[in-house]
């Protein structure tokens, strides 16, 4: 049989209030690192919410620039057909009117 040592009830009483005292105390610091970690989590919140909201501005202005891009490209495109057929027309029209063409322009 296992002999247990008595203590006497006021020293059992201060080691009771003494343990009580640093589970309150570990309590408090849990609860604050707990603090601080909401606050923490709340900015890191904050942060993805702007971040997100800038990503949509981004993909918005992308998707605006390519649509500029695409009917810049077929302005161009166009421009480009019509001065060719321009340069179509105006060699027929030479060659029809039996215009010699300058000797520094007839070699290119």
């Amino acid at each position: 049989m296992a002999v247990t040592k008595q203590l006497p009830a006021a020293e059992e009483e201060k080691l009771l209030r003494q343990r009580n005292e640093e589970l309150e105390r570990e309590l408090r610091q849990s609860q604050e690192r707990e603090e601080r970690m909401k606050a923490e989590l709340q900015r890191a919140r904050e942060r993805l919410r702007v971040a997100e909201e800038a990503e949509e501005r981004l993909c918005s202005q992308l998707g605006e620039l390519e649509a500029e891009a695409v009917d810049q490209a077929r302005m161009d495109h166009a421009r480009i057909l019509a001065l060719a057929d321009q340069l179509s027309h105006a060699q027929r029209l030479l060659q029809a009117s039996a215009v010699p063409l300058p000797s520094g322009l007839a070699s290119k």
